[in-house]
């Protein structure tokens, strides 16, 4: 079997319908294991409505090689269409990053009412469909219940964590606000002002300074791109060559 992808912690494989993920070192066990109880957590816990969020959990099983080492795997449902935004920093239109702004707070309060922090809002774990303007959520493996600290972060983005995950100090849903808001700043090519205070507004260093709720944040969102662009209406997007 061929890998597709390679993540943070592990290898992706195709299965037909399915993605496999297997991780590269049995030390990183645990975390699979995170991703497996968020995903199950979604499925069983949140809204019906907001699934799409996330990928659906087909199964989690230990697989033991040759050498004895046993890895948790887990399948998951594939993303047909849907592509990462790693590479589109500093490369898009306010406009487009509207839908995605506004997609990304729906699919974080729907997590953050079924009692998880995602904990690493990175390029590549927000997948997006362009032609149908889909957003969904992976990698949940550093995913924890509000109040406990991320268990690691991805190095290469450490900029891109709030002072608390680095101090390794309790995540709450207002860690997720402050990664989302700064990844979507971050897409666009020349922010607004308006939409850079905004964003400044959800980056303070003290997380008791910044929205705690992604749904309520999402209503003060849409009345700033109202302002800025009048009324919500559907823009065609298609990726930047």
């Amino acid at each position: 079997m061929m890998a597709v992808a390679s993540g943070d912690i592990a290898e992706l494989y195709a299965a037909g319908d399915a993605i496999l993920k297997v991780p590269r070192l049995p030390a990183d066990n645990d975390l699979m294991r995170a991703e497996a109880r968020a995903l199950t957590t979604l499925q069983r816990d949140g809204d019906a409505r907001h699934r799409a969020y996330a990928p659906r959990l087909i199964q989690s099983f230990t697989h033991e090689d040759g050498d004895g080492a046993r890895r948790t795997a887990v399948v998951l449902e594939r993303q047909a269409g849907f592509v990462p935004l790693t590479g589109l920093e500093h490369r898009l239109d306010p406009r487009d990053v509207a839908w995605m702004w506004r997609r990304l707070l729906t699919g974080l309060g729907w997590a953050h009412r079924a009692g998880l922090v995602h904990g690493a809002i990175l390029p590549e774990h927000v997948l997006i469909h362009p032609g149908e303007h889909g957003v969904v959520l992976v990698d949940w493996c550093y995913s924890v219940a509000p109040g406990a600290s991320i268990p690691a972060l991805v190095a290469r983005h450490r900029r891109a964590y709030p002072p608390e995950v680095l101090a390794r100090q309790p995540a709450s849903p207002a860690t997720d606000i402050y990664m989302a808001s700064g990844l979507m700043l971050r897409l666009i090519a020349d922010p607004p002002a308006a939409l850079r205070r905004f964003a400044a507004g959800c980056r303070y260093a003290a997380p008791r300074m910044r929205p705690q709720d992604a749904w309520r944040l999402l209503g003060e969102l849409d009345e700033l791109l109202e302002d800025l662009y009048g009324l919500r209406r559907f823009r065609p997007f298609a990726l930047p060559a």
